[in-house]
């Protein structure tokens, strides 16, 4: 298979899920054999590097990659859909710390790319063929298992201890179904674990239209209406449970986590052709699982 970069530039723009600053994205057509790149074009001398295993520095509710002065949050969502739309070489030019959170999904990006098209490039791909089975396991009980196959397929499992969601299971079998069925997954958070974040200064562009936010332990109306005004929601009645927007897929947790572990895992810098099945995965466990995976492919 060929490479292959966009055909021409777009830009997407929203606030920044953690910063709460309005960012703009611009997704340039990129040279073959450049990968995925982010210019922060914000800051003196536009630095720019390749989105690589390498650079992940943190994982606070999304993957963040940095090298000095040059970091960019939040970058799975965007890197996901790059990754299953197809896309080997792109420059992504921010101009703030961490991407457009949009709708907490990979869905504008991925309506994006429909529309300007793709490009095949002269370079063939860089292609890392699982041989033979792999398996990462972590002392909390994640496990991630790569495993030969002749495409490229992701098999998630999630597990929480929670009355609403407890175990969900989504799969993808072939990447042509990513924009029908995984793009539109959104990002999910429970209420009990928001109101930490607030007060860690993260999460200030979180509302009800970029994220699910799962709402299982009864507070008093005075409790949620104050969440509400925090989010800049409207009232609503604390003694109704559940998801507070309607959801996109009826295993819409599972299948976000699923999208993740693709944008994850695209830090490897090469496509894959295996098998992929994780059991309560998250953007740690991930990272570490591909940052040993790219140590060890290089060294073969």
């Amino acid at each position: 298979m060929k490479q292959h970069t966009i055909k021409e530039s777009f830009t997407l723009s929203s606030v920044g899920l953690h910063t709460g600053l309005m960012i703009n994205a611009t997704f340039l057509p990129s040279e073959e054999n450049t990968g995925i790149q982010l210019r922060r074009i914000d800051l003196p001398k536009q630095p720019c590097h390749r989105a690589l295993a390498d650079y992940v520095s943190g994982t606070e509710r999304g993957t963040v990659l940095e090298y000095g002065k040059w970091k960019v949050s939040t970058v799975e969502h965007a890197l996901s859909a790059l990754y299953a739309m197809g896309v080997d070489n792109c420059l992504i030019e921010v101009d703030g710390p961490e991407m457009p959170i949009l709708d907490g999904s990979a869905k504008f990006f991925v309506r994006e790319i429909q529309r300007v098209g793709l490009q095949e490039q002269d370079a063939e791909q860089e292609v890392w063929v699982v041989t033979e089975p792999i398996e990462y396991v972590s002392e909390h009980g994640h496990r991630m298992r790569i495993e030969p196959c002749d495409h490229y397929e992701v098999d998630v499992t999630i597990a929480f201890r929670s009355v609403l969601l407890r175990e969900q299971h989504a799969t993808l079998s072939d990447l042509k179904d990513y924009p029908r069925e995984v793009a539109a997954a959104r990002t999910f958070c429970f209420v009990r674990e928001i109101e930490p974040l607030m007060r860690v200064g993260l999460i200030k562009g979180g509302d009800l239209k970029n994220a699910l936010v799962i709402y299982e332990t009864e507070m008093s109306q005075e409790g949620m209406d104050y969440f509400c005004d925090k989010l800049g929601q409207p009232h609503m009645d604390a003694t109704k449970l559940g998801y507070l927007s309607p959801l996109n897929y009826q295993n819409e947790p599972a299948r976000h986590k699923l999208l993740d572990v693709i944008g994850d895992l695209s830090l490897l810098g090469l496509r894959i052709q295996g098998r992929i099945v994780a059991f309560k995965p998250g953007h740690t466990f991930n990272t570490q699982c591909v940052r040993k995976l790219r140590n060890q492919v290089l060294s073969e």
